[in-house]
């Protein structure tokens, strides 16, 4: 069945090549389909293009059809080009005639896009969860480790100390800038096109305010053509905060598997959460990390890919904008299977809490030996010349003494304050 047909049959060959995975990927669109054509619906009736009779029976239809979908049995049977087609042939199927009136005032263009918007809503709100989750995971370790020393690098050379409390914290207030792209891209999507039909809107007197308060809209994507237009948009939005918490979460795993090296030691996992060799008996590998980074990676190419797809189109609908779903559907639950489990191994670390005894580390203290010189009176210059003396000569003996209390330092993490930017970011969701 094709909501288009008119009268004859395309070649199998061609609706296998357009088609392509649009079935599968309809699926997870079945749900906002369904709550779409309940809301466009209601609003046929109170413009008089359904019967009050009318309005109820098919209400009753699309509220068993979408009990099935949140069950996870609604299904796009063969032959059937798309879920939207499917939600009309079974209404049709039901009720007759009657089913066929669903569509007045709507097109394939809008309906998909009230779909996606609605799907888009669903999915960045659970891309906030996983963060939110991974953050306070995060700002817990800070607190808990706060006082474990470990080296800082700049250029990959031991540069200063630093503590897991700093780096947990690090990584945990840099999320929270990620959110406020995920943020962003829930306002993006959280605007009705319901209305616009096929980009220019209809000659019916829809109340697009009326299914923008029914569907739990913040506003209206008012111009016919700009809700059009925001197909695409809304995935490119989406696409880059998945790209910046992939480029956060990336960084994370490859400092865990830079840290589980032999070389560094900083921390451990349990045997259970690593992976041997086949030929080195000896063998923990950081496989979970690994993987992650190269996901990450990834997924740090969805916005660029969606920004090519989308390059250069002329105003309007181009069918080529199916193929978002194909990129953007895939993207959105990876990244947040990339968090859940950077969650869950960060339940199980074991952290080294005697690194900087190794004397490689002497080094670390120069600048705080060189501070301290300062403070006794000794201009900067003198000073750091004095240490860096020491260090030429082998004469250099670190106090291993850290007096960090600045807003942000070792001693002065300032989680709570962090907590704080992150409840804000995030209060709009209201997850």
């Amino acid at each position: 069945m094709k909501l288009w047909n008119k009268g004859f049959e395309i070649d199998k060959y061609i609706e296998e090549y357009t088609v392509g995975a649009d079935r599968e990927l309809d699926l997870r669109l079945a749900k906002y389909d369904i709550e779409g054509s309940i809301a466009h619906i209601k609003m046929l009736e109170t413009i008089g293009l359904l019967e009050k009779s009318e309005l109820e029976q098919l209400l009753a239809a699309l509220a068993e059809l979408l009990e099935e979908a949140r069950k996870g049995n609604f299904v796009i049977e063969e032959g059937v080009e798309d879920v939207h087609s499917q939600v009309e042939m079974l209404l049709t199927r039901k009720l007759g005639d009657m089913g066929k009136k669903i569509h007045s005032g709507r097109s394939r263009n809008d309906q998909v896009l009230v779909d996606l918007k609605l799907f888009m809503r669903d999915e960045l709100r659970d891309i906030a969860r996983h963060t939110k989750q991974l953050f306070d995971r995060l700002i817990a370790l800070s607190e808990e480790h706060k006082g474990t020393l470990m080296p800082g690098y700049t250029h990959l050379q031991i540069a200063m100390p630093s503590s897991f409390g700093l780096w947990f914290g690090a990584y945990a207030e840099s999320l929270v800038d990620d959110m406020r792209l995920v943020v962003a891209a829930y306002d993006t999507a959280n605007q009705n096109p319901l209305g616009s039909a096929a980009g220019y809107g209809s000659s019916f007197p829809l109340n697009r305010e009326m299914t923008t308060e029914l569907l739990g809209f913040n506003t209206l994507h008012y111009n016919a053509v700009a809700a059009q237009m925001s197909r695409g948009k809304t995935e490119r939005a989406t696409a880059f905060a998945i790209a910046s918490l992939a480029s956060t979460v990336g960084r994370f795993a490859m400092d865990m598997c830079l840290f589980m090296c032999q070389n560094f030691g900083f921390i451990s996992f349990p045997d259970n959460l690593t992976t041997g060799s086949s030929i080195m008996p000896h063998k923990k590998n950081p496989d979970v990390f690994e993987i992650t980074r190269g996901k990450c990676n990834r997924l740090q190419a969805v916005p660029n890919e969606i920004a090519l797809l989308t390059a250069n189109l002329p105003l309007g609908y181009h069918r080529d904008m199916q193929l978002l779903k194909d990129i953007i559907f895939p993207a959105t639950r990876e990244i947040c299977e990339v968090m859940a489990m950077c969650d869950f191994m960060l339940q199980h670390i074991r952290i080294n809490k005697d690194i900087l005894q190794d004397k490689r580390y002497d080094y670390l203290f120069t600048v705080e030996d060189v501070n301290r010189l300062v403070l006794s009176g000794v201009p900067f210059r003198e000073a750091y010349r004095e240490v860096g003396i020491a260090v030429q000569e082998g004469n250099y003996t670190p106090t291993r003494e850290v007096n960090h209390t600045h807003a942000g330092s070792i001693g002065n993490l300032c989680n709570d304050r962090i907590a704080e930017k992150m409840a804000s970011v995030i209060s709009s969701l209201k997850l």
